[in-house]
C-alpha cells in the first residue's frame, strides 16, 4: 500500500464530508455523541421558537432567535463534519485496499506436492485448507502457507516496498499474502483464510472507521463529559423558575427567555471536546495505518499508548542483524596483514554478510583488493554444518596452501588432525571476544593457526537516544535474545537497553510478559515467528511482522506491513500521541468555558439582577451581543481545532507529570485566554455589521 498520506483538507475527502455531516443530523446518529445530542435537541428547540417569532409569538427578537438557531446548527454540523472528515481518511484508505482485490484464477492442486494435476479455480471459490500453485508472473489467490518451494515474491501492493522477499516453505518465512504476485520459481500454498476473511479483508475492515469501537479510555471520558452535561442541564433548568420568582419578587425586570437557556446550556457543556472526540479516535488509528500498521481496534493504539514495558528482539532491532568484521587480532609471530591476507582470500567466495565484511575490512585497512584468484589455481572450499568452516586451496610454488576460517572448536580440530597444536593465548583472545559480545572467527594456514576475525553485532546508530527517549517516557525497554548471558549483557549496555532476557525461550517470554502484567504493567513485544504466538497472545499490544507466520498475526492486535522491528518504538509513539491529543483537547475544552461564563452569565441574567453588570469585565455591547458572541465562538473553535484533532499534538518524549504541567500551561491558559479575546473580537463584529 502506498505510504503517501491524504491531505488534511484534501478536496477529495472535504466535499464528501460536507454530505456526510448532514446525513449524520439522523437523530439515531446523534444519540451516539450524547453532548453532541444535547446541543443538536436544543437546536431543534431554538428552530420551533423562531418558527413561532414568525407568527408574532416570539419570546425574543426574530433575529436573535435565528442567529442562535443558526449558529447551534453549524455547531452540530462542524462537529459531524470533524467526525466525517476522519473517517473519510480511513475510507480512502479502505478503497485504495479494495482496488487491489482482483478476480483471480488459481491453480488448484489434486494433491499436495508439486507437479499434481491441477484444475483453474476462481479464488473466491478456495476455502481453508486448499491446496494451490502459484509459478512465476501468477497472483497469489488467497492468503496462505508455503508447504513447498521457494519463491521471490512483489509485495509492493501491500507493503509499499519495491524490494522483492523471499518466501520458502519452513521457518518464519512461510506466509503469504493475497494480491501479492511472484516474480520468480514456484511455490505451493495451502490456503489458511476462507473468502471474506484474508488479511486484506481484515485490513479494508480494520481502516474503516465508521467500524471503531469506543476505547476503555474513550469510555471513561465519554462518562465524565455526560455526567458534566447533566450537571449542567440540572442547573440551567432550574434556572427560569428561580428567574420567573425573582422578577414576580422585586416586581421589576423580565424572566430569561428559553432561547437564552439553550445558548447558556450548550456554552457550558464541553460542546469542544464533545464534538472532537470521536475525530481524534478515529485520526489516532488512520495515523497507525499511514504508518503501514494495521490495528485491529482502537483497543489496541490506546493500549500502546499507555504501554510502560517495551520487549525488544536483538537481531534486526537493536542490532543490524548481520555480524561485520571490527578487527583483525593475529597471533604471536603474525601480523595483522598476513592475517587480513589470509581472512580475505579465504572469504572471497563467502557470499554471506559476515563474509562480505572480511573482504572489505581487509581493504579498508590494508588496502588489498582486486586478488587474481585465477592465478593461484584456488580452489573453494564452502562452508558446511558438519566442518562448520570455509576457506580456499591454493597451489604455488612453496606448495599447497589451505586456508581456512571457522569456529575456534572448528579449526582446533582441523589444526590437531593435521598434527599442529592451538596457541594458548589464541584460545584466551577467543575467550576475550567472547566476553565482550563479538563473536571470534578463527583463521589457520594449513596446520599454523594465524589469528582472529572478531565479529561484532552491529548496534543500531541513534537507538540509544530513542531508547533514552523512551525512558524519559517512563517506559522500561527489554531486549530479548537467543545470546548468552555475557554476550546479551555487553550488547545491552551499548545499546542502552534498561534490562534483557538472555537465551530466551518462548516458555522465558510468555512468563516475563507474565510477571510484568502481575506487577500492573502494559507490555509490548514484537515477533514474526510460530515460536513468538504464546508472548503475542499474551502482550497487551502485540505487533506481529506482515512477512511472519500466520500463527504469528493471529496472535497479535496488529500487523507491521513493512516487517520492520523497530516499527514498535513508532507504534507507542503513535498511542501516546492520540493520548496527548485527547488530553489537550479535553484541557482547552473545560478551560475555555470559563471566559465563556464571564461573558454569557451576565448577559443572560442582567435583566432579571442588574447588579450582575459587573460581571461584564469584557465590556460586551450587550445582552444578545454577548449571547451571540459566546454561541459563535462555541461554533468556530471546533473548526479551528478540526486540524490538531486529525493531525494531533506534536509528540514529545516526556514523563506524565511534565506532560500534565505542560498541558495546564500550554493548553489550560491557552483555553482560558482565547476565549476571552475571541468573544470580543466576535462582538466587535457584530457592532460593526450592526446585529446587536
Amino acid at each position: 500500500m502506498s505510504k503517501k498520506s491524504l491531505s488534511m483538507f484534501d478536496p477529495a475527502l472535504v466535499a464528501p464530508a460536507i454530505v456526510e455531516s448532514v446525513k449524520k443530523l439522523d437523530p439515531r446518529v446523534q444519540w451516539r455523541n450524547p453532548v453532541m445530542f444535547v446541543v443538536y435537541t436544543g437546536s431543534i428547540l431554538t428552530t420551533i421558537l423562531f418558527v413561532q417569532a414568525i407568527t408574532g409569538k416570539g419570546e425574543a427578537p426574530t433575529g436573535f432567535i435565528l442567529a442562535i438557531t443558526l449558529w447551534l446548527w453549524f455547531t452540530v454540523l462542524f462537529a459531524n463534519f470533524a467526525e466525517a472528515l476522519a473517517e473519510g481518511r480511513s475510507k480512502a484508505q479502505a478503497a485504495a485496499l479494495r482496488g487491489m482485490k482482483k478476480t483471480v484464477i488459481a491453480k488448484q492442486l489434486e494433491g499436495t506436492k508439486y507437479g499434481a494435476k491441477h484444475f483453474p479455480v476462481p479464488a473466491s471459490d478456495l476455502v481453508k485448507g486448499n491446496i494451490v500453485l502459484v509459478e512465476a508472473g501468477d497472483v497469489v489467490p488467497m492468503d496462505g502457507q508455503v508447504i513447498e518451494g521457494v519463491a521471490t515474491v512483489d509485495e509492493s501492493a501491500i507493503t509499499g516496498e519495491s524490494a522483492p522477499v523471499i518466501r520458502e516453505s519452513g521457518g518464519d518465512f512461510s506466509a503469504v499474502t493475497g494480491g501479492t504476485r511472484v516474480l520468480s520459481d514456484w511455490i505451493v500454498v495451502k490456503v489458511t483464510a476462507n473468502p471474506g476473511e484474508t488479511f486484506l479483508d481484515r485490513m479494508i475492515a480494520m481502516v474503516e472507521g465508521a467500524k471503531r469501537q469506543k476505547t476503555p479510555n474513550e469510555i471513561a471520558l465519554t462518562i465524565l463529559l455526560v455526567a458534566l452535561t447533566i450537571v449542567f442541564l440540572g442547573v440551567t433548568v432550574t434556572l427560569l423558575p428561580f428567574s420567573i420568582f425573582s422578577v414576580a419578587a422585586v416586581g421589576a425586570g423580565s424572566p430569561i427567555t428559553i432561547t437564552v437557556l439553550i445558548a447558556l446550556l450548550v456554552c457550558l457543556i464541553p460542546t469542544t471536546i464533545g464534538g472532537l472526540l470521536s475525530a481524534i479516535g478515529i485520526a489516532g488509528m488512520s495515523r497507525m495505518m499511514q504508518a503501514n500498521v494495521i490495528a485491529t481496534s482502537g483497543r489496541a493504539v490506546e493500549a500502546a499508548g499507555d504501554v510502560d514495558i517495551l520487549l525488544l528482539d536483538k537481531t534486526g532491532t537493536i542490532t543490524l542483524g548481520n555480524r561485520q568484521a571490527s578487527q583483525f587480532i593475529p597471533a604471536r609471530h603474525v601480523t595483522a596483514a598476513q592475517l587480513a591476507d589470509a581472512a580475505q582470500l579465504s572469504s572471497l567466495a563467502d557470499e554471506t554478510p559476515e563474509g562480505r565484511s572480511i573482504v572489505v575490512l581487509a581493504k579498508q585497512q590494508f588496502n588489498l583488493r582486486e586478488r587474481d584468484v585465477h592465478a593461484l589455481n584456488a580452489s573453494f572450499v564452502h562452508f558446511s554444518a558438519q566442518t562448520r568452516m570455509s576457506g580456499v586451496d591454493l597451489k604455488t610454488d612453496a606448495g599447497e596452501k589451505k586456508l581456512r576460517k571457522g569456529s575456534a572448536e572448528a579449526i582446533r580440530k582441523h589444526i590437531e588432525a593435521l598434527g599442529g597444536a592451538f596457541p594458548d593465548e589464541v584460545q584466551q583472545a577467543v575467550d576475550t571476544v567472547a566476553r565482550r559480545g563479538s563473536t571470534p572467527l578463527v583463521v589457520a594456514e594449513n596446520n599454523k593457526v594465524l589469528g582472529i576475525i572478531e565479529l561484532k553485532d552491529i548496534v543500531k546508530g541513534g537507538i540509544k537516544e530513542r531508547f533514552a527517549e523512551m525512558r524519559r517516557m517512563g517506559i522500561k525497554t527489554v531486549m530479548i535474545t537467543g545470546d548468552n548471558r555475557l554476550t546479551a549483557a555487553a550488547i545491552a549496555a551499548e545499546a542502552g537497553v534498561d534490562d534483557f532476557l538472555a537465551e530466551a525461550t518462548p516458555e522465558a517470554k510468555l512468563a516475563l510478559i507474565r510477571e510484568y502484567q502481575s506487577q500492573g504493567r502494559l507490555v509490548a513485544m514484537t515477533g514474526d515467528g510460530t515460536n513468538d504466538a504464546p508472548a503475542l497472545a499474551q502482550a497487551d499490544v502485540a505487533v506481529a511482522m506482515n512477512s511472519g507466520t500466520q500463527a504469528a498475526k493471529e496472535a497479535g492486535n496488529m500487523v507491521d506491513l513493512d516487517s520492520n522491528p523497530t516499527k514498535l518504538i513508532e507504534v507507542v509513539e503513535t498511542g501516546k500521541q492520540m493520548l496527548m491529543t485527547r488530553g489537550s483537547l479535553t484541557t482547552f475544552s473545560v478551560a475555555n468555558d470559563i471566559a465563556k461564563y464571564f461573558a454569557i452569565i451576565p448577559a443572560a441574567f442582567i435583566a432579571t439582577y442588574p447588579q450582575l453588570s459587573a460581571l461584564n469585565i469584557m465590556q460586551l455591547a450587550s445582552p444578545n451581543s454577548a449571547v451571540l458572541s459566546a454561541v459563535i465562538f462555541n461554533a468556530l473553535i471546533i473548526v479551528v481545532l478540526i486540524p490538531l484533532a486529525l493531525k494531533g499534538v506534536k509528540y514529545r518524549a516526556l514523563g506524565a507529570s511534565v506532560l500534565l504541567r505542560r498541558n495546564l500551561l500550554v493548553y489550560g491558559l491557552g483555553g482560558i485566554v482565547v476565549p476571552f479575546i475571541g468573544i470580543k473580537a466576535i462582538d466587535l463584529a457584530l457592532v460593526a455589521l450592526g446585529m446587536t
